[in-house]
């Protein structure tokens, strides 16, 4: 028999199992027994739509056995099973760098690290939390051959030839000296029912204890085996909504999302008519770990008639809600839909559209902390959805929330318009990477003095995109600050006095400049500042930098328009300078130290220092 050794990073986290993560060693058993049910989904499916599996007898479920004197316990299920490559697929090696991902997201908190098992597909592993030697013996559906996978968590496992009657898996756990408190049926019952009372299947709990007959000197005592199902086995999103108590929701949420956490909220619902599908939905608190990643792994698990056809279709719900767990069930989808028919179903694109409407309608009805808690999670992934979802844009508005140049903690559009001028219904607004750059800009200076409100959106990758195509909100016109004309006192007659006045300044200026800029000219937005640089609204290639940035390349760049401060004194002292050189090192310095202020680099960073010690050097 072959030994094989782990994939690196699943030998890392064995070794954590079994030495560190000593909190909550119970959700060994939701993980396991979730397994199994996902392994009766398959094969059930498989026995409904596959004409070598149809006329099979067949009863799913998952049994428990607690064997005492060998102190072990055996978890197992006729479903699908694996085969030998499935094994050591599954078991010995993740295809998805999800076990990686794990690894790196540890808090170094055992009751945080043990929640995070499930979410990463890592849940089988659990079982090293309590096992010494662990023994998965399986067989395919629709193949003759079982295989047994063994391990005792050290690095190494064996995979070989085994015998075994029916399809499915049996999980032989031998379970370490002071982990024998599972061995107690009340324990084992327990975690069942708190985690997986509502399995679609039974699960039977097999077991033995001492009974006594007879009376006095004839009674004898004997070991008897009992079987018992001890959860309801019942799809929870198909009983009434008066028939469940909150509690259900939750410990429902728990098995599905792989969460010890509860839910912000869920929502529950039944539509009949025309077409007839039930959805139950939560919302997490914290947010899937592989939310930005590509292979993300939906939360969703779709049925028909309550049998379930798939857990990883990404076209159940739109891409920026990923992140919400439950289940759909409809009535009217054919059972043997293929995923191709899924993408293209209008009956599925109704379902996904009322599901979407539903969910967003929740979220917008979340209040104080839960909201808060949400925004903090998802508020990005709820702007990817203002720039996907036309049909639903006014309802992403109502949730995203931004940072405020007036206002402490994040505020909405809704928020913002309460406050704002309702005769000019503008929502002035800056974008950049980096907050306290953004609050610092010399552009933010007229808005300060004018006591105006801008929001600053600081995750420029993306904000950059999703704003500028906002355009509107409810009547209300987005307007970035660095494309208009600041609020100012001035009439126009006194701004075109001040611009003749400095004229020959500016011109000299660009002369001096070239092509770096586009433009120089005095400024009436600038209260402190000598200088700022503004983008030229009317280039059409500044206008087509969120395009760019959609597509992942670099936009070209486009020359700024340089605004000088005509009330700074060293602008007042520029304008009669004769020296030359020090007029050219100046006129650079008020480009490059503007471009700084709004987070931009000096086109050449050296020749800026260079010059910044030369002017220091003529000071001293």
């Amino acid at each position: 028999m072959a030994k094989h050794q782990f994939q690196t990073e699943i030998g890392q986290l064995l070794k954590l199992m079994t030495h560190s993560l000593y909190s909550n060693k119970e959700i060994f058993i939701r993980e396991l027994v979730s397994n199994s049910s996902d392994a009766l989904d398959k094969f059930n499916y498989l026995r409904l739509t596959d004409d070598a599996f149809k006329e099979q007898e067949w009863t799913g479920r998952v049994s428990i056995k607690l064997d005492k004197e060998d102190g072990s316990l055996t978890i197992g299920d006729n479903g699908i099973g694996m085969n030998e490559s499935d094994l050591m697929d599954h078991l010995g090696t993740i295809a998805k760098s999800g076990t990686k991902a794990f690894m790196e997201n540890l808090t170094g908190d055992a009751k945080k690290d043990s929640n995070l098992i499930g979410q990463f597909g890592v849940g089988f592993y659990s079982v090293f939390m309590v096992a010494e030697q662990v023994d998965v013996i399986s067989k395919k559906a629709g193949e003759d051959q079982a295989y047994m996978f063994s391990t005792d968590g050290s690095g190494e496992y064996e995979v070989k030839p085994v015998t075994k009657e029916e399809h499915g898996t049996v999980i032989y756990i031998k379970l370490k000296e002071d982990e024998r408190e599972f061995l107690d049926k009340w324990r084992t019952q327990e975690v069942v029912k708190k985690y997986s009372n509502h399995i679609a299947y039974p699960i039977m709990l097999n077991y033995s204890e001492e009974e006594t007959e007879g009376e006095g000197d004839d009674a004898v005592t004997k070991m008897v085996t009992k079987s018992e199902q001890i959860n309801a086995a019942t799809a929870l999103w198909t009983l009434p909504k008066s028939e469940l108590k909150k509690e259900d929701y939750i410990e429902f949420y728990k098995t599905i999302g792989h969460d010890s956490d509860e839910p912000l909220t869920y929502l529950h619902n039944k539509v009949e008519g025309a077409q007839e599908f039930t959805t139950l939905f939560y919302l997490p608190k914290t947010a899937p770990i592989d939310m930005y990643r590509a292979d993300y792994t939906p939360g969703v698990k779709l049925y028909v008639k309550r049998v379930f056809i798939t857990d990883d279709d990404k076209e159940l719900l739109p891409p920026y809600l990923r992140f919400v767990k439950g289940v759909i069930d409809s009535e009217d989808l054919p059972l043997n839909v293929s995923r191709e028919l899924l993408q293209e179903n209008k009956i599925l694109a109704n379902i996904k559209q009322n599901s979407t409407k539903k969910i967003l309608q929740a979220i917008k009805k979340l209040k104080g902390e839960d909201a808060d808690t949400f925004i903090a999670q998802y508020n990005r992934v709820m702007k990817e959805g203002v720039y996907m979802d036309h049909l639903n844009k006014e309802l992403l508005l109502d949730i995203v929330k931004y940072k405020s140049s007036t206002e402490e903690g994040l505020v909405g559009f809704e928020e913002y318009v309460s406050r704002g001028d309702s005769e000019k219904k503008e929502i002035y607004y800056i974008t950049g990477e980096d907050e306290q750059v953004l609050r610092n800009s010399p552009l933010l200076e007229a808005y300060k003095k004018a006591n105006i409100e801008v929001l600053i959106m600081d995750d420029k990758e993306v904000d950059s995109i999703v704003t500028p195509m906002i355009g509107q909100y409810k009547e209300w016109t987005l307007k970035d600050i660095t494309t208009i004309d600041a609020p100012d006192s001035k009439s126009e007659e006194e701004k075109e006095e001040v611009a003749k006045e400095f004229k020959s300044l500016t011109d000299k200026i660009k002369e001096t400049l070239g092509d770096a800029v586009k433009e120089v000219k005095t400024s009436t937005r600038l209260t402190s500042s000598p200088s700022c640089v503004i983008k030229d609204p009317n280039d059409p290639m500044a206008g087509m930098a969120a395009m760019f940035a959609q597509m992942g390349q670099e936009a070209p760049e486009t020359p700024l328009i340089l605004e000088i401060n005509p009330e700074h004194e060293m602008i007042k002292k520029l304008d009669g300078l004769s020296d030359t050189s020090l007029f050219e090192d100046l006129s650079w310095i008020l480009l490059d130290s503007a471009k700084l202020s709004e987070g931009l680099e000096p086109k050449d960073k050296s020749a800026f220092a260079q010059r910044v010690a030369t002017v220091a050097t003529k000071a001293l």
